[in-house]
């Protein structure tokens, strides 16, 4: 029997709404200004791969001040993933150039920049693409939500969602402690990340199964809490939600984050002020830029630990120590800013190496991709699953024959573009930005109705939006690992423990009454 639900077109903040001129000429100016401080700075910057660079920063950018203005919702996922893509597309380029910073153990082009250009035209061709397929008619339009007669709700069962998340917290939390037991403690378990065996593979290797069930503990905790705390009038108290995020942190780096997963530790951050900004409190503009910062400074520091472990704690109050330990382990702050939030320089490197005259490369025809689905099936399983991006990745760099399973491989990200590339050659580079345009765009209408209508499938959402995000950065094995691995258990608890009910928005239930 269907029943009416009053929330359904409850007003939101972040309405879908067009880019207007004013957006794309505030972003003319502020690239204008931003290539402008380049060209002073230095002479490099004279040079033609600046025009399709400024352009590509146009048309990201204009994004970019729809949030700065308000105009979205502050963690409208179209807001987040136009700020990296911002500096993936327009800022990361330059700086590159700026710092002169490039991917290393590989023969150079003779002048990077003509490669950057050569990337930044079939991005804008992309850019191009994926605003008009995001200005198309959107899915969350007001007067389609009046038209919805009959719409299929999940809301959290508690009679079922506490005894579930209960028994689900207990295992998780039991299977980390027994690997806690297992390998020496705490600090014997975070050792892990350092020891290889005899074949050269990571100590963990063969345990992804057994990290994904204990590592979805904070995540679990996250959800019961929210569901709990949703409707109680102290939950909006600013010390209480900070205390929270905090402790969330606190348990994410217990179960996973000092093991070296920094991805994982960065993404679980997201999901938490996304679930609490839309169901406990909304956050301010403010409070999301400092969190963005302390976000960075992280992402830096965890990267000489990364590099040279527990090493690292000893140059946390010495610059000069610190400075010299991220050259020497490479997590240099140019790297972090370059590197792990741009692919700038490796898909140019690409480029250069698809259009060198007398490359023996060779494509390899959608087979990464199968590859990155195949990681999902055990190798005790199937023991010759094909290999993934890493086979082309390590040929186009070194030569046909260089890749040598389990010997020598390139373990580089290329990223959407450079997958696509490695695959099907640089025509395909533009149509790969439909790829993200949809995929946002869906997300994009989820996050508004699931979160103004309390379903419960908002608890997934964040998960959709880092998937939106690390498109562009990742390659397609690291994103179904990604996905998988955090994702599963949560769908799980979300699943069993909701009802569906089926629901009529009220001008569809006055019209049936009249």
């Amino acid at each position: 029997m269907a029943t009416t639900f009053p929330q359904l077109t409850r007003e939101r903040t972040s309405k879908p709404l067009p880019s207007t001129l004013v957006d794309g000429v505030i972003a003319f100016y502020i690239c204008a200004f931003i290539v402008v401080a380049f060209v002073f700075s230095s002479d490099a910057f004279l040079h033609w791969f600046i025009v399709p660079l400024f352009v590509c920063g146009v048309l990201i950018g204009t994004d970019c001040v729809q949030w700065l203005r308000g105009r979205v919702d502050i963690l409208d996922p179209l807001g987040i993933v136009s700020l990296l893509a911002f500096h993936f597309f327009f800022l990361a380029p330059l700086l590159h150039v700026h710092w002169d910073a490039w991917m290393g153990r590989v023969i150079p082009p003779e002048d990077w920049r003509v490669w950057l250009g050569g990337m930044a035209i079939l991005n804008a061709a992309g850019l191009v693409l994926y605003r008009f397929y995001m200005s198309s008619r959107s899915k969350s339009t007001d007067s389609e939500q009046q038209r919805v007669t009959n719409r299929v709700v999940w809301q959290i069962d508690k009679r079922k969602f506490y005894p579930l998340v209960t028994l689900a917290l207990i295992v998780t939390g039991a299977v980390q402690v027994l690997l806690f037991y297992r390998y020496g403690g705490v600090f014997g378990y975070i050792g892990l990340r350092d020891q290889r065996l005899e074949d050269g593979t990571s100590a963990l290797s063969g345990t992804g199964w057994i990290l994904m069930i204990a590592e979805a503990f904070p995540l679990l905790a996250l959800f019961a809490f929210v569901v709990y705390a949703k409707d109680k009038s102290w939950r909006r108290h600013w010390l209480f939600v900070i205390l929270v995020v905090g402790a969330f942190f606190v348990l994410r780096m217990l179960f996973g984050g000092l093991r070296g997963s920094r991805s994982n530790t960065i993404w679980s951050m997201l999901w938490a002020v996304m679930l609490l900004h839309v169901w406990i409190r909304p956050f301010s503009k403010k409070f999301i830029l400092t969190g963005l910062l302390v976000l960075f400074i992280f992402v830096y520091l965890y990267g000489l630990y990364k590099g040279a472990g527990s090493a690292a704690f000893a140059t946390l109050t010495d610059l000069d120590a610190q400075s010299e330990l991220a050259f020497e382990t490479g997590r240099t702050l140019e790297i972090v800013v370059v590197g792990d939030f741009g692919r700038s320089d490796v898909q140019a490197f690409l480029l250069h190496q698809l259009r060198t005259p007398g490359s023996d490369y060779q494509y390899s025809w959608g087979r990464t991709y199968v590859g990155g689905v195949a990681l999902l099936i055990p190798r005790a399983i199937w023991p010759d699953r094909p290999p993934t991006k890493l086979k082309e990745g390590t040929e186009i760099q070194y030569g046909q024959g260089s890749y040598l399973p389990g010997i020598y491989a390139s373990s580089r990200q290329y990223g959407l573009a450079g997958e696509a590339m490695l695959n099907f050659g640089f025509y395909i580079v533009p149509f790969t930005f439909l790829i993200l345009a949809a995929a946002l765009k869906n997300v994009r209408h989820w996050y508004m109705t699931w979160g103004s209508t309390d379903d419960s499938r908002f608890l997934l959402v964040p998960l959709l939006v880092n998937f939106c995000f690390a498109l562009l950065v990742y390659d397609s094995d690291n994103l179904i690992f990604f996905q998988i691995k955090n994702g599963l258990i949560p769908f799980m608890i979300v699943l069993l423990g909701s009802s569906r009910t089926t629901i009529e928005a009220p001008a569809a239930a006055e019209q049936g009454t009249a």
